[in-house]
């Protein structure tokens, strides 16, 4: 199945061990007794905890900017969603890998999962995946209430993204919309109310998703036809290069008019440095589509990786703007 918080597994079912993070920390340094429910949580696997923060902390970024305001509270903003963003990712993998447990059973590179190769119960994986997402709500009640209510929204689509691949050829559109709504969480939480701005960010980071886990799914475009799983990999084939300009732009585009949306009241340097945000993301997406192979399995790992870098890039920019 495709996954961005994923990757290619170990041919032995009860290692557990992933082929492509050998030595990570959670190999060498867990308690062996953790290691299958740290694996459950990918915790092996830094590059989905990333990818679900960093919108965080553009919406964060952006209402800063709005407001013109920081405070010791957006510290906290900043470190809760960091916590949140691991814990929520731990609970929407384990809850993935609860519905696909028939799947991955039946597939070599998904065999070595702890719950297919009998490590974890399908019980205590609900356990694990419940305690998770209860230590992420009590993070979420110290935000406000729109904040907590937009925050238990958020489950929707996290119960959903798993099953999308099975009903819908655009399952990342999903896999966006769970992935990007701390955008919109940040700004609310940071300002009480919501905006166009982070409505428009959001949709930028639907985009990026669409974009990055695009390239990602090339990995996985044999097995998910032998399977019958679904992706925008499978469905663009060999336009999947014009595709990925496309999202590229949208990405662009959508995030530069949430910037301009958001500092609306600022000055005229203030925008200009808040757009080289978006304007160096672009870029850096540029050379990711340069180098994309959809044959080269190893190069669209790197490629998609990448995409935390990507990902950091705007922020440079969003908090130099908040200087002048």
């Amino acid at each position: 199945m495709t996954d961005p918080t994923q990757a290619p597994e170990a041919t032995d079912p009860q290692s557990g061990v992933v082929a492509d993070s050998a030595g990570n920390w959670v190999d060498t340094h867990a308690p062996m007794a953790t290691r299958p429910y740290l694996r459950l949580s990918r915790a092996d696997r830094p590059i989905g905890t990333w990818l679900l923060y960093l919108p965080c902390l553009w919406g964060l970024a952006l209402a800063c900017l709005w407001t013109d305001s920081v405070t010791t509270y957006d510290l906290w903003l900043v470190v809760g969603s960091g916590i949140g963003a691991f814990l929520m990712r731990g609970a929407g993998c384990t809850w993935n890998d609860i519905t696909d447990r028939h799947i991955d059973g039946s597939v070599a590179r998904t065999r070595s999962r702890p719950i297919p190769s009998g490590q974890v119960t399908v019980r205590g994986a609900v356990i694990w995946m419940v305690a998770q997402a209860l230590i992420a709500f009590c993070i979420l009640l110290t935000f406000n209430a729109l904040a907590i209510a937009l925050g238990i929204l958020a489950l929707l689509p996290v119960a959903i993204y798993p099953f999308a691949k099975r009903f819908t050829w655009w399952p990342q559109v999903f896999l966006g919309l769970a992935f990007n709504w701390g955008a919109l969480l940040m700004w609310v939480a940071h300002t009480g109310s919501l905006a166009w701005a982070p409505v428009i960010l959001y949709l930028a980071g639907i985009a990026w998703t669409l974009f990055y886990d695009t390239i990602y799914a090339h990995q996985d475009t044999e097995d998910d036809a032998l399977i019958g799983v679904k992706s925008t990999a499978r469905l663009f084939g060999d336009a999947s290069a014009q595709w990925l300009r496309g999202f590229l732009v949208l990405s662009v585009v959508l995030m530069g008019a949430a910037v301009v949306l958001a500092t609306a009241d600022r000055s005229f340097l203030s925008l200009v440095i808040a757009l080289g945000g978006p304007w160096a993301l672009g870029w850096h997406l540029a050379l990711q589509l340069i180098r994309f192979d959809a044959d080269d399995a190893a190069k669209l790992l790197m490629i998609f990786r990448s995409n935390r870098t990507a990902g950091l890039i705007p922020l440079v920019f969003f908090a130099a703007a908040g200087f002048v």
